[in-house]
């Protein structure tokens, strides 16, 4: 492979189209169509007992209106389970349109087609729903201490229930080694919820074609091959009759994994059934009531440590809110489980979580996925044992790194991918050397006592993770260089901003030594590429970018192979430079890969005689030859799968400095740095603007962003008026360095970095104002009237 695009900065190509208003998303689409609105329910709990339409029905421009009885047999059936657990014993998800029970406030129940969005609004407000009022059960404690069942069938509302234990090296549990610790500290931990919050909220837009009984679809998902296989599915149509297509999306941050949507099936069923093109754009309040949440944890902590701050054992009992329904199963909390103990090696570890049913808005990954949750119980620990025993925080972590020459290292536990959580390479000290170089943490006591003297408070926080990344099971590559010159990629994975355009452009150009301007890439069409899983889990580079890389390099061997008959040379003598093979040495003897492509095609025989030409290159015994050998395929093209053995696992450090106001407990960041390790850089330049975007949404979570339900589970703050997020005047100029310890696992040695930025947020910043303002933070996020109100309890 050349490496001459392979780590270069090199500018996002995808930016002058997104930045001046040429981006393409699913509400620019369907001009003309028929367009949906639904009713939701308004109440988090109750049972439906009617449902009159008679004042609707002579609305004009109305088409249809649909509840539960009208769907067909096997869209009628609960939406599929995606991700099925032996601890998840009572898995339950929602129909598309309500059957019998809502569950949250926002649950569809019914669907009205109509020539507009504004007619359909219309006709739902004269839609008449007849609810039979039941008790709502909301909080995570409340349900599991309640009578009142979310699911009449699940008991104590615990969807889940799962164990995992470490014992140490000599076969004593945690339990034990923290009876006989020296030290012993029990305290708890509490994440409320939030939610991603796309600047685009979900869509979708569906044209059938009757004539040829085939369905097009346009979604705004990050797994488009899998809502067109659950399309194809509920429909009960052939799967090569559907397509699905992600155009440009506005943002994802995990709420986009879900498929299917209720929406995505019921609006192509629709337009199947009317025979015209259906669409649905949702709404903000749509989006707080009906898509998906995160982060909800209450955590139990005990933990046992010796007199250097060496973890002896570890003790953590899990509460999660899993909301109404589970379609993503437990993969969060296992997340949060299994990513808990970061960079550290524990004496025995035992880790218990409930997965519980509420009366509120589902919950799937939002990025970060469960991380941040744990790195704030175990960062916390790291926290509360330096205080303890009066010890430097960075001198109690560093005592329990897992060393450099440790790796492969085993937590033995077992991750979200199902495999061992065995972590690949890195290098904790030395990325703790560089963000106390980066922070300036060694000089910070004389800073803080100098804003001391000037009545100022100012506190030093950090915070340090492990990142599973690059789960599988698989995705693919397809590379095709053209008669032109062009290399043309496709994956099936879709893109909502990470920068695939260009970083997938910068692997195929520098392993076929192309230039990059000559390099096309097309993501989540299924049309391009029919098999695929999806973007999230930082798993983009690290997945298809190896399926790319794999491609090319198949692509790159009959390119040579090709050539070397053609310039009579043996394919190890030649290089591929700027896009022409040539024998290295001899610059004169080369052949442009345009060329190479049409001698790759059989028709090139029935070609004019001007491109008859071309093939001379090939000599003329080659006419001698079938068109297409044995094994071989026409074309210069390859399609290669990269299914990885397990996760490969990135790591970073964060610190932050802190200001308090001494009067109004407003909470100001003065400095924010990131030391970050993904293995080998593709592109730096968008490793830190993955960095940036994380940061500003881990800022969010710690200061700002909840969702509030009182106890009747109405969410009391769905727009956002209320629901605050961190504008750029919040976010800090953040300072990065980046270590490289590539992954034996994968070819191109790299890991994931998309949520790197977001994971540690909590813990760190609740880390630096505890060590402002001396008072125990143990809940995130934090408002400063909750700050005043920790101050007034701490003085009496």
């Amino acid at each position: 492979m050349s490496t001459k695009l392979f780590g270069e900065p090199v500018q996002r190509r995808e930016d002058p189209r997104l930045l001046t208003g040429q981006g393409r998303y699913v509400d620019d689409l369907g001009a003309g169509a028929l367009e949906v609105a639904f009713v939701r329910s308004p109440h988090a709990h109750a049972r439906i007992r009617d449902i009159d339409v008679s004042d609707a029905l002579d609305v004009e421009g109305l088409v249809a209106i649909y509840t539960w009885e009208d769907l067909p047999t096997l869209l009628a059936q609960p939406l599929p389970l995606l991700i099925p657990h032996p601890a998840l014993t009572h898995g339950r998800t929602a129909y598309p349109l309500a059957r019998d029970v809502v569950r949250h406030v926002g649950e569809p129940v019914v669907m009205v087609v109509a020539r507009d969005r504004y007619l359909a609004e219309d006709v739902c407000a004269l839609i008449q729903v007849d609810y039979e009022l039941l008790k709502p059960v909301v909080g995570v404690e409340e349900a599991a201490q309640s009578a009142q069942l979310v699911h009449e069938d699940v008991p104590d509302n615990v969807g889940a229930h799962l164990i995992q234990e470490v014992p140490s090296a000599d076969g004593l549990d945690a339990r034990e080694l923290i009876e006989t610790a020296p030290h012993t500290l029990t305290f708890r931990l509490d994440i409320e919820r939030s939610a991603s919050m796309p600047l685009e909220g979900r869509g979708v837009y569906a044209r059938w074609d009757a004539d040829d009984r085939s369905l097009r679809v346009y979604s705004s998902t990050q797994t488009s091959t899998s809502v067109r296989m659950a399309i194809a599915a509920k429909l009960g149509l052939p799967l090569p009759k559907v397509e699905v297509i992600a155009p440009d999306v506005g943002g994802g941050f995990g709420v986009k994994i879900v498929h299917p949507w209720p929406e995505e099936v019921l609006v192509p069923w629709a337009a199947m059934l009317l025979g015209h093109e259906v669409k649905w754009t949702e709404d903000r309040r749509e989006h707080f009531v009906s898509s998906a949440h995160e982060r909800a944890q209450v955590q139990f902590v005990r933990v046992g440590f010796d007199d250097d701050g060496r973890v002896l054992g570890l003790d953590v009992n899990i509460l999660h809110d899993h909301g109404a329904y589970t379609p993503y199963g437990i993969i969060v909390p296992i997340i949060t489980s299994t990513q808990l103990l970061g960079p550290y090696k524990i004496g025995a570890y035992r880790v218990e979580f409930s997965s519980i049913y509420t009366n509120t808005v589902q919950v799937t990954p939002y990025r970060g996925a469960g991380r941040p949750q744990g790195v704030f119980c175990m960062e916390r620990t790291m926290d509360h044992i330096a205080e303890y025993l009066g010890a430097d925080r960075t001198a109690v972590r560093e005592i329990n790194f897992i060393q450099p020459d440790e790796f492969p290292y085993d937590q033995g536990l077992i991750f979200q991918d199902g495999r061992p959580l065995i972590y690949d390479s890195g290098d904790y000290p030395e990325s703790l050397r560089l963000l106390k170089e980066l922070i300036g943490w060694d000089g910070f006591p004389a800073l803080k006592a100098q804003a001391a003297a000037e009545g100022r408070r100012i506190g030093l926080g950090i915070g340090c993770y492990v990142e599973g990344t690059g789960v599988g099971p698989y995705e693919g590559g397809h590379v095709q260089i053209t008669s032109d010159g062009r290399v043309h990629v496709s994956t099936g994975l879709t893109s909502q901003g990470q920068g695939h355009e260009t970083v997938f452009a910068q692997i195929a150009a520098a392993e076929l030594g192309v230039p990059m301007e000559r390099v096309s890439v097309v993501t989540g069409d299924t049309r391009r590429f029919g098999y695929a899983v999806g973007t999230f889990a930082s798993r983009a580079a690290v997945m298809s970018g190896n399926a790319i890389a794999l491609a090319c390099r198949k692509v790159r061997e009959k390119a040579l192979r090709i050539a070397a008959e053609a310039l009579e040379a043996d394919p190890r003598d030649l290089e591929i430079i700027d896009g022409e093979v040539r024998v290295v040495g001899s610059p004169g003897a080369s052949i442009p890969l345009a060329t190479v492509a049409v001698l790759s095609n059989p028709l090139r025989y029935a070609f004019d005689s001007e491109t008859a030409r071309a093939t001379q290159f090939a000599g003329a015994s080659s006419f001698d030859r079938p068109p297409v050998e044995a094994g071989e395929e026409p074309g210069l093209e390859g399609r290669d799968y990269y299914s990885p053995i397990r996760s490969t696992f990135a790591s970073g450090m964060h610190a932050a400095i802190v200001e308090t106001d001494s009067l109004t407990a407003e909470i100001r960041i003065l400095r924010y740095a990131v030391v970050h390790d993904c293995g080998n850089l593709i592109n730096p330049m968008i490793v830190e603007g993955q960095i940036h975007g994380g940061v500003a949404q881990g800022v969010g979570g710690a200061l700002y962003e909840r969702m509030v339900y009182d106890d009747h589970g109405q969410l009391l703050n769905a727009s956002f008026m209320d629901f605050l997020m961190p504008y750029a005047t919040e976010i800090p100029s953040i300072e990065t360095a980046h270590l490289e310890t590539p992954s034996p696992l994968n070819p191109l040695g790299i890991k994931g970095a998309g949520e790197a930025g977001v994971i540690p947020g909590s813990a760190v910043i609740a880390s630096a104002i505890e060590d402002a303002e001396g008072i125990r933070i143990d809940k995130m996020p934090i408002s400063p009237s909750e700050l005043f109100d920790l101050r007034r309890a701490a003085t009496g």
